[in-house]
């Protein structure tokens, strides 16, 4: 029983280190927009150029977030992954399919998650 309770039970793992602090920054309209291009420039969201700024006094031109859109694909494929999986995990229940088309269905969420993994690292 004691091991049923530490399942996972999927979803977002759980940060380290969780970034729950606001602080408030007040500038004009033109040096937002000054900031905001900049770290456009960079790759980097708002905040994340600020903290870098802040922490290290300079941003890492090597560290680049992904865009919306590809965040927005590998979001889709791997909810696809998540649902072949569950298909075949309640088809399996159900005695449905015969072996060979479990292990295809299988085999090709494991390749659609494998595809969101390739897609994040060509892009970095």
């Amino acid at each position: 029983m004691n091991q049923e309770s530490k399942r996972n039970k999927g979803g977002r793992p759980i940060k380290s280190v969780k970034r729950d602090q606001l602080i408030a920054l007040k500038c004009s309209l033109y040096e937002k927009k000054v900031i905001a291009s900049k770290a456009k420039l960079a790759n980097v969201t708002i905040s994340e150029y600020l903290r870098e700024l802040g922490l290290k006094g300079r941003i890492n031109p090597h560290h680049k977030a992904l865009t919306k859109e590809i965040l927005k694909v590998t979001g889709t494929l791997n909810h696809l992954a998540a649902n072949l999986n569950q298909i075949a995990k309640k088809r399996n229940s159900l005695d449905e399919l015969n072996p060979l088309e479990r292990a295809r269905l299988n085999v090709q969420s494991i390749e659609v998650k494998q595809l969101a993994l390739l897609i994040k690292d060509k892009l970095k």
